[in-house]
């Protein structure tokens, strides 16, 4: 079982990620999936540019309500309609905002948990 004192390099790679790709909102708050026009974006989602993630399209973000977009954590999520897993980060989420989330990715074919980044790793002492 891995320590929070041994994850920061985790961490620190997902924020410099976080840093070097633009943050593209596709999915505003309160709109409607593409395919599943019932499911709502409970707050804003989109992507990492220029990165890839499990079903081909970029890193998917939550972006919530904190301005500092502090790095709050990532949810782990497995689907068993597409038949995949994924990470989703969460970027300036309130404690509100990430249960929002879990419940979000907690419905019909989805499961999902929480992982929260660690209190004392903030944007200022990041380093790869």
């Amino acid at each position: 079982m891995l320590t929070e004192s041994q994850t920061p390099r985790f961490w620190s790679l997902l924020f410099s990620l976080i840093q070097n790709h633009p943050i593209i909102i596709d999915r505003p708050q309160a709109s409607h999936h593409p395919r599943y026009p019932d499911l709502v974006y409970p707050l804003d989602y989109g992507y990492l540019d220029g990165t890839q993630s499990m079903d081909q399209g970029g890193i998917d973000i939550w972006r919530g309500s904190q301005e500092n977009n502090v790095l709050t954590g990532i949810v782990c999520t497995v689907d068993v309609l597409k038949a995949d897993s994924e990470i989703k980060i969460l970027l300036g989420c309130t404690q509100p905002e990430v249960e929002t989330i879990l419940a979000f990715h907690n419905d019909f074919s989805q499961g999902g948990i929480f992982i929260a980044a660690p209190t004392h790793i903030t944007n200022e002492n990041l380093e790869i």
